[in-house]
């Protein structure tokens, strides 16, 4: 048990690190590292007891060196900063790989609660009202925790409820009065869950875990939506720490910071934390992209392009990176569509020239969009050397 000085439990939840990720084939290792700084810098200022790390602390099942030195150099930097951490496992981590220092990392304060069978083993730390107990459910996959549970349905609800059982039944027998509990999974009502970032973990779209199934419990610390969410005033998504898809692009970053006092959840409040580079979705056509001065405050940013040109432009993606140096994606939502041509008959179409079979066939694929005059050209120039070849054999 841990026993704090102060007369309220403040506990920082944030979740979905994802280190490791890639945003666009661009690293984000400087952009988290900056951001998870700031975390620690939070924890000082706010003089937070525990932090909480709700899973998908990696991005990968397997992550790499660098990823792993960089999960130790944040977690020496939270216990450094006064904070007890809990972390546990997401979908996306290893629990094997993740908790493999953990009996020698809970010496110092840092506990990796990865294996479902030790779910109601709870960390507890202690102000002067008393102890907190705090219970770290991982990602259950049901197929590999069902021996645990035999008779749970076989769902990530079924196994949720299981689990929530195990930590209910633990906390009446130690009488335990204020109760945390982390977990990653997904949860009815969350908002974001078309996020294109998110690995969906539900199966048929009904397995998902009700609201209700964390009654009782004073604050519920939630993973694996990458929004920030409140599904009740106990139960929390915090969201990822970073943008990872152009679909949370207005979503804040942050972290809750939870307030427990004698009687339990005393109150929440949001903390900021900085966006290394915004992204923006910029919609116009290519010349308005690059000749509205306007857009000069999103040159720095990640930029999604919706190109609304009714003829496709040549070149677009190198047009746009000259203004905007990290434009990652081109889309392409033309403002008018051509009329699809109807569908050439046998005798019109063996009247046609060879340039003007693969103009109607680009037409036709494009809805309509006839060959530039640079395409002309290539299409010359191709067929041409054809002919030449042809004529040598």
């Amino acid at each position: 048990m841990v026993v704090l000085s102060l007369g309220r439990v403040k506990i920082l939840h944030t979740s979905d690190w994802h280190i490791g990720r890639t945003f666009h084939q661009h690293s984000t290792a400087d952009a988290l590292a900056s951001v998870l700084d700031a975390l620690v810098v939070a924890v000082a200022e706010h003089a937070v007891d525990v932090v909480v790390v709700a899973g998908d602390v990696f991005d990968s099942s397997m992550p790499s060196a660098q990823s792993v030195r960089e999960l130790d150099r944040v977690l020496v930097a939270l216990s450094r900063a006064g904070a007890t951490v809990v972390v546990t496992a997401g979908n996306h981590d290893s629990p094997a790989r993740l908790g493999a220092r953990a009996v020698f990392t809970a010496e110092v304060g840092v506990h990796v609660l990865t294996r479902p069978e030790r779910l109601a083993d709870p960390v507890v730390v202690a102000d002067e009202h008393g102890p907190v107990h705090i219970y770290g459910i991982p990602f259950l996959e049901p197929t590999l925790v069902r021996h645990l549970w035999p008779e749970a349905p076989r769902t990530q609800a079924g196994v949720m409820q299981a689990a929530l059982g195990m930590v209910r039944a633990d906390a009446e027998g130690r009488g335990a009065r204020r109760t945390v509990v982390a977990a990653h999974t997904f949860v009815f009502g969350a908002d974001g869950e078309s996020c294109e970032s998110e690995r969906g973990i539900t199966s048929g779209g009904v397995d998902r875990v009700p609201v209700p199934s964390f009654d009782g419990f004073d604050y519920v610390a939630l993973g694996h939506i990458h929004g920030r969410s409140t599904l009740a005033p106990a139960v929390r998504y915090s969201g990822a720490p970073l943008h990872l898809s152009f679909s949370e692009q207005d979503k804040p970053r942050g972290a809750w910071l939870v307030h427990l006092d004698a009687s339990g959840l005393e109150r929440v409040e949001w903390l900021d934390l900085p966006v290394p580079r915004p992204l923006v979705t910029l919609e116009g056509t290519l010349d308005e992209l690059l000749g509205d001065a306007g857009l000069m405050h999103h040159e720095g940013a990640w930029v999604r392009a919706r190109l609304t040109d009714v003829e496709r432009p040549m070149d677009p993606m190198r047009r746009l990176q000259k203004r905007f140096p990290h434009c990652a994606v081109l889309e392409f939502a033309p403002s008018a569509v051509r009329p699809v041509p109807a569908r050439l008959d046998r005798e019109r179409f063996a009247q046609l020239s060879d340039e003007d079979v693969v103009a109607q066939f680009l037409a036709h694929v494009r809805g309509g969009e006839e060959p530039s005059p640079a395409e002309r050209g290539l299409i010359d120039e191709v067929l041409g050397e054809l002919r030449g070849q042809e004529a040598t054999r």
